[in-house]
């Protein structure tokens, strides 16, 4: 009882103790905010590619074999493949490809639409084309099209048929097809429900050398906008804009009916891998791949989990976190070694009442016991405390940036730099108990050593100190 009351009351009195507390507590806080940050890198990063990716994509080589066969395009015979299997709970086609848009009138003159001063005007987009509910079984899209937009009113009109009209389009000559936006281009660009844009692209098949003789060999077309879509991913909401299958097809000449097949398995953890494998070898046999192999793994290119693609992505946020823990854990080990000091001193200070104690019957164990509560009050006044403060900034961490910007005048976190548009931050409770149990074994171990010391002081020499 006396070890736990004594420890307490050397505590207070000693205010250097509260340096050992307020070093654990930033260390254990910081820890947990980096680390929750970092995680949520991850599960945002994560998220954000799995709903644009799907669990799997089949992308088909289309080029000539060496012996002059082609693979068969055909994207009702790879569709029927790819469901056959129970494993697969969606798949669905898609046609991506790549051009220019400007809003329409601004730039007109097609000849000089390629050259450097009109292509300043321009903005370079990702033009995929879908079929909207076979989309809805694959991807993100449908919540995208059902987020509430950041600025103003743009969603469709209709999320289940999102290329309908806009509301209230009724044009005096033909109706213009209809595209979906991101949010972030139609912000960057003024657009609105009913703008119309007008897109230019190269056709496949088409050359740019073509295109240098003759800007006549590029199509050119006008859209209407239907609506936007936020999938909080900035590289997808910056520059890409949505067709119905059929209509980008049309536009690039009917030269192609699709580039890539996304696929949604039932449980990706569990059945991705075999998946994605077995699907490839049906695909290859029904001569629908052309079979290219990567050189260094042997397996078919043509077919990838979404890990495969963003692999190194993902690896790359993995290193930063653990090496930001590693970084963050030498505030702890810092921490801990001035509570080493400070208790050192404790003892050298404290050797009369060292000497009183084992004189009115304390053992060498009680006394040694009766440091390491100092050091175990330390640990547990900063890590709790620094575990509260962590957890409370980590859940809070994007409107607290928001508001410290806004007070300085200093954009902390660009939003428009990364994936998404928030800063995201999962606290995952496991960490949380391994870093606070961290601060108590390294605070423990490293005031173990000043409390050895106390417990072997002899009596008599503890007295005769002055």
């Amino acid at each position: 009882m006396y070890k736990s009351f004594l420890s307490w009351r050397y505590l207070l009195a000693r205010r250097t103790n509260w340096i050992g507390i307020v070093g654990i507590f930033l260390g254990v806080g910081a820890m947990i905010l980096i680390l929750s940050i970092m995680t949520g890198f991850l599960g945002e990063t994560k998220n954000a590619v799995r709903g644009s990716l799907s669990d799997l994509v089949i992308r088909p080589d289309f080029r000539t074999r060496i012996d002059g066969s082609k693979v068969v395009s055909d994207p009702a015979k790879v569709l029927e493949v790819v469901r056959a299997d129970p494993r697969v709970a969606g798949a669905s086609a898609q046609l991506s490809w790549f051009g220019l848009f400007t809003v329409k009138g601004e730039s007109e003159d097609k000849d000089l639409i390629f050259s450097d001063a009109e292509f300043s005007k321009q903005s370079g987009v990702r033009l995929v084309g879908i079929d909207v509910a076979d989309e809805f079984q694959t991807s993100e899209l449908k919540q995208a099209l059902a987020r509430e937009p950041l600025h103003g009113d743009t969603r469709v009109g209709d999320v289940e048929h999102p290329f309908a009209p806009p509301p209230g389009y009724d044009p005096p000559g033909r109706k213009l097809p209809s595209v979906i936006v991101g949010e972030q281009l139609a912000r960057n660009w003024l657009l609105h429900r009913g703008s119309e844009i007008e897109i230019f692209t190269v056709p496949p098949g088409v050359s740019l050398e073509e295109i240098g003789r003759d800007t006549s060999a590029a199509s050119n077309k006008a859209f209407v906008v239907a609506g936007t879509f936020r999938t909080q991913e900035n590289e997808m909401d910056l520059g890409t804009i949505y067709f119905e299958r059929n209509e980008l097809s049309k536009f690039l000449g009917r030269k192609l009916d699709f580039t890539q097949v996304l696929v949604r398995c039932k449980d990706f953890d569990r059945d991705g891998t075999a998946v994605r494998d077995e699907v490839a070898q049906k695909l290859l046999a029904a001569d629908l791949l052309r079979g290219t192999r990567s050189m260094r793994t042997g397996q078919l290119t043509e077919v990838n989990t979404w890990e495969d693609q963003k692999g190194t992505l993902l690896g790359a946020i993995e290193n930063e976190r653990v090496l930001m823990a590693i970084m963050l854990s030498l505030v702890v080990l810092v921490a801990a070694f001035t509570i080493f000091a400070i208790l050192s001193m404790m003892v050298t200070e404290k050797r009369r009442d060292i000497g009183i104690l084992c004189a009115l019957g304390a053992t060498p164990g009680g006394i040694q016991a009766l440091f390491l509560f100092i050091a175990f009050w330390d640990a547990l006044l900063g890590a709790t405390a620094g575990a509260i403060a962590g957890t409370w900034l980590a859940l809070k961490i994007d409107p607290i940036e928001q508001w410290l910007s806004k007070s300085i005048g200093v954009q902390i976190f660009n939003r428009d730099v990364y994936l998404f548009d928030h800063i995201p931050a999962i606290v995952d409770p496991r960490a949380v108990a391994i870093i606070v149990l961290g601060a108590f074994v390294c605070t423990l171990l490293f005031a173990f050593v000043p409390a050895w010391r106390a417990g072997r002081m002899h009596p008599l020499d503890a007295l005769r100190h002055e």
